[in-house]
C-alpha cells in the first residue's frame, strides 16, 4: 500500500473518491446524449400506440392511457405496402450483396498485394467515401434518364450499390489487415491453393467484419431517400418504403397515427438484424480499429 502526499493511503476509498467524481460529468453527458437521441424514436413509437382521439387532444402524455393497435392495421392494409416492402428489401439485399463482393476482392488485393497504383487506389476509394452522394443527384438523373433506367429498381441497386461501396473496401481492408498473413502462408505450405486458403482460413476470421460492413450497408440503402424520389417517378409500384412513407397521408390530411406506426415497422427490420448479430458486429468493429 503506498501512501498519498496527503498522508491517505492511495488505495483507500477516500483515494478513489475524487477519480469517481471526475467520471460523473461525463455520465451525465452520456445519458444527456442517449436520451436526446432515443426521444424521438420512443415519441414515435407511443405515437404508433395512442388512439386518434389522444394525439388530436391538447394534454401531454408520456404513455397511451388506452394503447391501439388500429394504427398498424391501417399501415399494413394501406394500398401498397407489401409491394413497397418486397422492393426495398431486393434492392438493399442485392446492393449490399453486390457491394460485400466487390469489396471483398478489392479490400484484398489492397491488404496483401503491391502493386503499382495502390496508393493512389486507397486515396480515390478514401475520396469517393467522403463524397456527398446528393451533389450526384442530378447527374445520376441524367444518366438513368439518357439510358433508359428511370423508373427501375435495377438502377437504384446500382446507385446504392456505389454508396457503400467505398466504406466496405475501407473498413473491410481494416479487418483483413489485422488478420495476420502467416495463417494464409501456412495454409500454402500444407498444400491449400491461394483460393482455398483464402476461403478456409481468411473467411472465418473476416466474418465478423462482414456482418458489421453489411448491416452499415444495409442501413445506408435501407434510409436512403433522395434517389429513389428522384429516379421512380412514372412507376409507383416500383416504390421503396420511405418515398411511400413520405406521402402517407389522404384527403382529409395526414394520419399522424398510421404515419408513426408505419415508421415504426419501417425500422423493425434493421433492429432485428442489429439484435441478432450485435454480438458479431460489436466484435467486428472493435478488431476493426485495432489495426488498419
Amino acid at each position: 500500500m503506498t501512501v498519498s502526499p496527503s498522508g491517505s493511503p492511495s488505495g483507500s476509498p477516500t483515494g478513489r473518491l475524487p477519480r469517481r467524481l471526475r467520471r460523473v460529468p461525463l455520465n451525465l453527458a452520456a445519458l444527456a446524449v442517449l436520451a436526446v437521441s432515443l426521444f424521438p424514436v420512443y415519441w414515435m413509437v407511443l405515437t404508433a400506440f395512442t388512439p386518434t382521439r389522444d394525439i388530436q387532444a391538447r394534454t401531454l402524455s408520456f404513455w397511451p392511457a388506452h394503447p391501439t393497435l388500429e394504427h398498424f392495421a391501417t399501415a399494413v392494409r394501406a394500398d401498397g405496402f407489401w409491394t413497397f416492402c418486397r422492393n426495398s428489401l431486393t434492392v438493399t439485399a442485392g446492393a449490399v450483396l453486390l457491394a460485400l463482393l466487390v469489396a471483398l476482392l478489392a479490400a484484398f488485393a489492397v491488404a496483401r498485394m503491391r502493386w503499382r497504383g495502390r496508393k493512389a487506389f486507397i486515396l480515390m476509394v478514401f475520396v469517393a467515401q467522403m463524397a456527398p452522394w446528393e451533389a450526384l443527384l442530378v447527374p445520376m438523373f441524367i444518366i438513368a434518364r439518357d439510358t433508359g433506367m428511370l423508373d427501375r429498381l435495377s438502377m437504384l441497386t446500382l446507385i446504392y450499390f456505389m454508396t457503400t461501396l467505398p466504406f466496405t473496401i475501407v473498413t473491410l481492408r481494416g479487418f483483413l489487415a489485422a488478420i495476420p498473413a502467416d495463417l494464409e502462408e501456412a495454409a500454402l505450405i500444407d498444400g491449400c491453393g491461394r483460393t482455398a486458403a483464402f476461403r478456409r482460413v481468411v473467411l472465418p476470421l473476416l466474418a465478423p467484419g462482414l456482418m458489421s460492413t453489411s448491416l452499415f450497408g444495409f442501413i445506408t440503402a435501407w434510409n436512403e431517400f433522395a434517389f429513389a424520389n428522384a429516379l421512380i417517378i412514372k412507376n409507383q409500384d416500383d416504390r421503396t418504403l420511405p418515398v411511400w412513407l413520405s406521402s402517407f397521408g389522404n384527403v382529409f390530411g395526414t394520419d399522424w397515427g398510421a404515419t408513426m406506426a408505419a415508421a415504426t415497422l419501417f425500422m423493425l427490420p434493421v433492429l432485428l438484424i442489429f439484435l441478432i448479430l450485435q454480438r458479431r458486429v460489436t466484435s467486428g468493429l472493435i478488431a476493426g480499429a485495432v489495426k488498419g
